[in-house]
This record gives structure tokens, sequence and C-alpha cells, in this order.
């Protein structure tokens, strides 16, 4: 019963939260919260990805170079940065990832 009440609490909040912006379209944020929420995706993405190329057994640190997933996440912030094309990313991020799992022998074949 308890986990019933905490999902209908959780789904309730964010209700509420994403409700209250449009049932009050008036609403004007200062200009210091407008600045900051330009940073909301880039902090959720790196908490999302940075601990699976850290991490990526889920258990120790890899800062090691068999590690193909923080090889391939570098290279992917690299292709990031010199191309600015999302699609330039993804592919060049999962090629070089796939490339990198193939050469040390960690494909599951």
């Amino acid at each position: 019963m308890n986990t019933w009440l905490l999902i209908l609490g959780m789904a309730l909040i964010t209700f509420a939260i994403r409700y209250s912006l449009f049932a009050f379209p008036d609403l004007r944020f200062p200009p210091l919260v407008r600045q900051s929420l330009h940073y909301v995706p880039t902090a959720v993405l790196s908490a999302i990805v940075l601990p699976g190329m850290l991490i990526p057994d889920g258990q120790q640190w890899a800062f090691n170079l068999d590690n193909a997933y923080l090889l391939a996440g570098m290279v992917t912030i690299a292709i990031a940065a010199l191309t600015r094309h999302l699609l330039a990313t993804i592919g060049g991020g999962l090629l070089v990832f796939f490339v990198l799992r193939g050469l040390l022998g960690q494909l599951p074949l």
C-alpha cells in the first residue's frame, strides 16, 4: 500500500509542477532563473551519461584504456565540439564505440 501511495504522491507532484506553467501563463521568471534554466539539459544529460562512462559495470571506477565507454565518450565529445552536428555526433560516437568494443574483444558474439 505504501508503494501505491508513493507512486500517487509522485504523480500528483509532477502533475502540479507541470500544470502550474499552464495555469499561470503570465508567470514570469526573474532573469537569473531564466539564465539558470539554460543549463538544465546539460546537467541532466551529464548526470545520465557520466556514470555509464566512468562506472560501466556499476561497481568500480574504470579509468583505464580498456574502457570502451570512456574512450568512445571522449571521442564523441570531440566530434560534437568540432562538428556541432547532432547526427554526426551520434553516428560517430556509435561507430567509435562499436569499433573499440570489437578491438578490445568486448562484443558479445
